[in-house]
């Protein structure tokens, strides 16, 4: 999609020096020279001195409309460097820094982020198949760093959250906020993504007591301190905790439970798009930008 190659924020810069390009880039992204009417895919269109207008509904639109750069008074410019910065960064990016980097207040940086990270969850839906490690995680406020009153004897209580993961050896990861760590939820998780006929790797948790009825089903057992035994262990999903944890905690600090799948969507996109280049990351994602998301309902 790029005339040139685009490696760094000046490439882009360059790419993309005002609003009429960045305009340009999107309508051949999303229509690629047919434009569609948002409001009824089957009307015919018009060219506008604004943009474009719907024939049957007689409504106004431009490339913006039913994205998340809709009803937005930054430039797109500005929202273009806010993408190429987010994607880019291994670990993720502050609010407080991404509107340093932009000019703009913490509050707008951190609506972009937000409305960014909406479009993240195109990469957190994927079938799985082959050899697929499972496990979870709890992500939230370490009981040492709480008040004594507000401690809890279970290290899982509290205000945790619960992350279930699953990843094909080689391929790409799923991660998502649950509920809880029961069977039931588990094994629902698992089943609508991994494909019968699978190898399945999980530790000795309870939760995956009914995996070997569907799949050919090995447990490594960490109670016993045994981590790896062949090819039977977690390492590979443990691994993407860690990416996970690491840019939480390191960056973000701290993430509701609200939005906390927002979060978890950011880190698996990163993680499945790890092996393509940059420009084509970038596109990714502007390629999903119809995931609008307003204001009020974030913090709603």
């Amino acid at each position: 999609m790029f005339n040139k190659e685009v490696k760094s924020v000046l490439d882009l810069i360059q790419a993309f020096p005002n609003e009429q390009a960045c305009i340009e880039h999107l309508e051949k992204l999303r229509w690629n020279g047919n434009v569609v009417s948002p409001f009824d895919a089957s009307s015919k269109v018009y060219k506008t001195k604004t943009g474009y207008q719907c024939k049957n509904t007689g409504k106004n639109f431009n490339v913006r409309t039913n994205t998340i750069f809709d009803n937005t008074k930054l430039p797109l410019v500005k929202w273009f460097l806010a993408i190429w910065i987010v994607t880019s960064h291994k670990k993720g990016i502050s609010s407080l820094q991404l509107s340093r980097d932009l000019d703009i207040t913490q509050k707008s940086a951190w609506f972009m982020l937000q409305r960014i990270r909406q479009c993240f969850g195109i990469e957190n839906d994927n079938q799985l198949e082959n050899e697929v490690e499972v496990d979870e995680t709890f992500v939230g406020g370490k009981e040492t760093n709480k008040h004594a009153d507000k401690k809890s004897d279970n290290p899982h209580a509290g205000d945790k959250a619960v992350v279930m993961g699953m990843i094909e050896r080689g391929g790409k990861v799923n991660a998502k906020h649950v509920d809880n760590r029961t069977v039931k939820t588990l094994t629902a998780e698992i089943v609508s993504v991994v494909k019968s006929g699978s190898t399945v790797y999980s530790d000795e948790w309870l939760g995956y007591n009914k995996l070997r009825r569907i799949y050919d089903h090995s447990v490594v057992k960490h109670n016993a301190h045994q981590y790896v035994d062949g090819r039977i262990h977690t390492n590979t999903i443990e691994g993407f905790w860690s990416l996970l944890k690491r840019g939480i905690f390191g960056i973000y600090h701290f993430t509701s439970k609200k939005h906390l799948q927002l979060y978890v969507d950011e880190f698996v996109f990163r993680y499945n798009s790890r092996n393509i280049t940059s420009e084509n990351r970038f596109d990714l994602m502007l390629g999903n930008m119809e995931n609008r998301l307003t204001y009020k309902e974030l913090i709603g």
